[in-house]
Parts: structure tokens; sequence; C-alpha cells
């Protein structure tokens, strides 16, 4: 008895120290991935954003590289230096002016000159809150110093709000200049890396996906960045353009609304409506001038409803609602990258699922069976 049970202990004391190693070194794996995402983390946003702006722009760069007898870091270079000065100097003189409007904007309140007109009665007959905004905007008109100073505690809050909100951008500006100029070294190594990426996929996905889930990832960051952002900024400078010429107040700063609801996927009209009912209680313009600005804006402000099916999931081999819901449940999660992370992941896990159905043991033999008889 004895002698048949020794074996049965040795093989049980070999498989307990082989699954003690497994453990063990699968707990050493595991730390090491942690450690080393703790000390990656700080830079994960920037890394992305640089892997997100050198996939969109790489195009654009090997465009530029032909010009140049294939200078890959030259190009890299010149569009990573254009991209700075595009994004610093707009942003630069926007700041100053907006310091300068506050700046005035205190003094004129400090020196008791800012004058509020009188609101029109028809404020008053807004829905739900007429009378609050009509009573405001009237004890402003009336008495602004004693108004502030009626309302300085809350005053103080949203200044501070407002100076976190500016100190954050400010930050965020930076980090994405970082990132430019990350994807610029990307870019000029995107060769070399392309097929690292591949490599990677290859060998989570096996040889025979690895190179059509590299190609479906670089399709849908590119048609994210040209069917949401694209779209967004093609639609706020449509808009703003009509708001220009139709002498709208504050063009600039709608256009800018504009923008952000885009990216948000939220539709124009939301500004373009109201700005239609200004034109016509509250501007000076002709019959035949109203019309037309108010066809051209609804026009413009419902461009995005053409622009979108043409641009967003264009030449990714996944439905365009997988990519939209992955850009809109992202941006949700994450903000603008979360748009580009989500839209990505969604398609990946989409086009992975597929493949294991299509791949059905069962299905392959019945139709095997088939091709036989």
């Amino acid at each position: 008895m004895r002698e048949t049970n020794q074996p049965d202990q040795d093989l049980e004391r070999r498989l307990a120290g082989r699954l003690m190693d497994v453990f063990i070194r699968a707990g050493l794996v595991l730390a090491l991935v942690l450690l080393c995402y703790r000390i990656f983390s700080p830079f994960l946003v920037l890394m992305l954003w640089a892997l997100i702006l050198a996939v969109s722009l790489y195009p654009l760069q090997q465009s530029l590289a032909r010009r140049i007898a294939g200078r890959q870091g030259l190009a890299s270079t010149l569009l990573v230096l254009v991209g700075v000065v595009v994004i610093v100097v707009p942003t630069a003189l926007l700041g100053s002016s907006l310091a300068d409007s506050i700046h005035d904007l205190i003094q004129n309140v400090r020196n008791d000159t800012l004058q509020i007109p009188a609101p029109p009665d028809s404020v008053a007959t807004w829905p739900l809150v007429g009378r609050k905004a009509h009573a405001f905007w009237s004890q402003a008109h009336a008495d602004l110093p004693a108004l502030v100073q009626s309302m300085q505690p809350k005053i103080g809050e949203l200044a501070t709000k407002a100076l976190a909100i500016v100190a954050a951008m400010g930050g965020g500006l930076l980090q994405f200049l970082l990132s430019f100029v990350v994807a610029g070294i990307i870019m000029a190594f995107g060769e070399p890396g392309a097929r690292a990426v591949q490599s990677i996929f290859e060998r989570v996905a096996g040889m025979a996906h690895g190179e059509e889930l590299t190609r479906l990832s670089t399709a849908t960051i590119r048609s994210v960045a040209a069917g949401v952002l694209g779209v967004a900024c093609i639609q706020a400078l449509l808009v703003g353009l009509v708001f220009i010429v139709a002498g709208i107040p504050f063009a600039g700063v709608l256009a800018l609304v504009v923008l952000v609801l885009g990216v948000a996927q939220l539709p124009a009209l939301i500004v373009s409506l109201p700005v239609i009912g200004y034109m016509w209680t509250g501007g000076d313009y002709s019959t035949t001038s109203a019309i037309a600005y108010s066809v051209l804006m609804i026009v413009c402000g419902s461009a995005d409803n053409v622009l979108k099916p043409l641009l967003l999931g264009r030449g990714v081999d996944a439905p365009m609602p997988v990519v939209l819901l992955g850009a809109l449940g992202g941006m949700a999660t994450s903000g603008i990258l979360g748009m580009f992370v989500g839209a990505t992941l969604l398609a990946l896990g989409y086009q992975i699922f597929m493949h294991w159905v299509a791949e059905n043991p069962e299905a392959i033999l019945a139709e095997s069976g088939r091709q036989a008889d």
C-alpha cells in the first residue's frame, strides 16, 4: 500500500512546487507591472496625446518629408514648429485680450464709469427666469456698485474658481505643447514605431490579425480627428464667418462656443437659433437680409449632419455608429482624450468580437462538410 501511494505523493509534491513557482512568478510580474505603471502614470496623458497627434499628423509629415528629400527629422521639426506657433500665438493674443478686458472691467466698476443699459420690457416675458432676470438687470442699471457690493462673497468665490480654471488651462496648454514635441519625435521614427506596434498586436492577437488591428487603430484615430474635431472646426469657422458678415456682437466668442458644442457632439443650432431670434427682434436688419442670414445660419449650423457621415468612420473597418458611440462614451468619461481612446478601444473590441464569431469551429466544420458534398 505504501509503495502504491508513494508515486502519487511525489507527483503531488512536484505539482505543488510547480504551482507555487507559477504563483510566485505571476506575483512578481504583477508587482513589476504595478511599479512600472506607478512610475509611468504621470506621463501617461502626455504620451497618449503625443501618440494621437503623431498618428493624426503622420500623413502630413510624410508629405512634407517627400518634398525635402525624405528627411524625416527635419520634416517633423518643421511640423512641430508650425504647430507650436499656431497654438501659442493665438493663445497668447487671446489671453492678453482677455486680461485687458478683465482689467478694464474692474477699473470701470471701481470708478463707477461702467454703464449698464436698461433692460427691454420683453425680458420680463421670458419663461421661468424672465422676472428675476429683469429685476437683476434693472438693479445693475440703476446702482451697479451696490449690486457688486451685495454680491461680494459670491464674486470672490467666482474669482477663485476663475483663477483655478485659468491655471488648469495653462497647465493643459503646456502639456499639449510637450505632447506636440514628443509627437514630432515619434513621427521622425514612424516606420520602426509602426513595426513595433504591429509586433505587439501580433503577439496579443496572433499573426493573422496583428496587421489588421494595427490598421484599424490608426484609421480610427484619424477618423475621430477628422470626423469630430475636424467637423467641429469647419462648422465653427462657417458659423463664425456668417456671424461676422451679419454684424452679430461677440461673433468670435459665439464661434468658440459653437466649436465647444461641436466637440461635445451638441448641435450648433443651440447658438444659431437665439442669434436668429436676436436678428428678428432686437437687431436693425431689413426683412430680406434677416431672411438671408437666417437661412445661412441654419445651413451652417446643420453642416455637421452632412460632414460627419462623410468623415467619421471613413476608412475604418467598423460601423460608423460604433466609432461614434466609442467617441461619445470616451468623452463622457475622460474628456477629449477619452474620445480618441474610447473610439479606438470600442472599434478594436468590435473587430475582435466579430472575428471570434466568424471563427466558430462548428460553423467552419459545417461549411467544410458542405463544400465536401
